[in-house]
């Protein structure tokens, strides 16, 4: 072999092309010339996969991809605003979710386990608003919501207005996997909680000096009869997400929130509602969103992008574009996603400064972001 070209032996390339005699009956030398051959087929077969064991890789490698993508939250995140000490923690908190989805992804688990591990990191952590790092509402307690739904099934599930669930995502995934329904809020999706096994937790375990600081500032506020958030305040949408494809081609994406500094009369956002803050489907893309969630809500943002990614044609990167970009932006509505398609393509616009947000590929490659710029 030389200069890359296949050079057959005389012997193989006369009797392939030497013309196979016609005869009303099969003779005994009829029968061994097709064993013959089939023989050669087999020798070629050999021949090509010891020859071309790169493109044998190749394919193989493509079929087993696997890609991940999280958000820590939108809003006006500045780099002139962030300490390096700040910036670091949330560079490495992001990067232990990432990696704790990736491993299940490289082993050969579901893109449903990787999104649902990586979520529970991120709720554990109080730099963000979701779990561990929620805000508090204007009734001085802690209300969580999460969705999560599985792209080749169209299963999902969602709990609302929970506020003595660690893992407001795990309840979710057991709302979705073990009963009917696809969303329970309040005491009710608690009373289920219990029927599962799930361990309430206390409220005070929501508790963070961060939080609560910036709670009793706001309640000053209000009641010195001002309006509207603190001019020193960065407007921060804290959701936390993550969209995953694993080796056998299946999308997922899940969402969860502590919901809006404040909020009241039971305010529920977008990043439960199916639709608007999260959306899988294997025949398009998945994604979740973090932002204004009235906005997300009104738009069904993550099941549009999707729309039209399927029916439209568009690339992942134009559709999350038009809509985050172009939608919500003539609306006045900020924030923004992270979206995969099921080639493993990311998107990620926000059309705030700043979004948290990483992502892994199959050969364990990490990037993380943080600013526009």
């Amino acid at each position: 072999m030389r200069s890359g070209k296949l050079y057959w032996p005389n012997t193989l390339l006369k009797s392939l092309a030497r013309p196979a005699r016609q005869a009303p009956q099969r003779s005994p030398s009829t029968r061994n010339m097709q064993r013959s051959l089939l023989r050669l087929a087999a020798c070629a077969g050999l021949f090509a996969s010891l020859c071309f064991p790169s493109a044998l890789r190749s394919q193989a490698a493509s079929a087993a991809s696997f890609v991940m993508v999280i958000h820590g939250g939108a809003g006006t995140i500045l780099r002139s605003s962030m300490t390096p000490e700040m910036e670091k923690a949330y560079i490495d908190t992001l990067t232990i979710a990432l990696r704790t989805g990736y491993q299940i992804l490289s082993r050969g688990g579901t893109s449903l386990d990787a999104v649902e591990a990586a979520i529970r990191v991120m709720e554990d952590c109080p730099l963000f608003n979701a779990g561990k790092g929620a805000v508090f509402t204007a009734n001085g307690v802690n209300e969580l919501d999460a969705s999560i739904m599985d792209g080749k099934t169209l299963n999902a599930g969602a709990v609302a207005a929970v506020e003595h669930v660690r893992n407001p995502i795990s309840l979710a995934r057991l709302v979705m996997e073990k009963s009917p329904h696809v969303m329970m809020v309040g005491s009710g999706a608690e009373e289920f909680a219990k029927t599962q096994g799930v361990k309430l937790v206390p409220p005070y375990y929501f508790w963070t000096d961060r939080r609560w600081r910036a709670y009793e500032r706001e309640k000053a506020r209000e009641d010195s009869g001002k309006t509207g958030a603190a001019p020193d305040v960065d407007k921060k949408f804290g959701t936390v997400g993550a969209v995953a494809l694993d080796r056998a081609g299946n999308l997922a994406a899940g969402t969860s929130t502590g919901g809006t500094d404040m909020k009241r009369y039971g305010r529920v956002g977008d990043s439960p509602i199916i639709g608007a803050g999260t959306y899988a489907n294997n025949l398009s893309c998945a994604v979740s969103g973090t932002g204004d969630g009235e906005f997300f809500i009104r738009n069904n943002v993550a099941a549009d992008i999707c729309a039209r990614v399927r029916y439209s044609g568009v690339s992942l990167q134009q559709a999350a574009d038009d809509v985050v970009m172009k939608e919500l932006v003539a609306q006045n509505g900020g924030g923004g996603v992270i979206a995969m398609d099921r080639k493993g393509n990311i998107a990620t616009p926000f059309n705030t400064p700043g979004m948290y947000r990483a992502w892994v590929t199959s050969d364990g490659t990490i990037t993380v972001k943080i600013y526009g710029d």
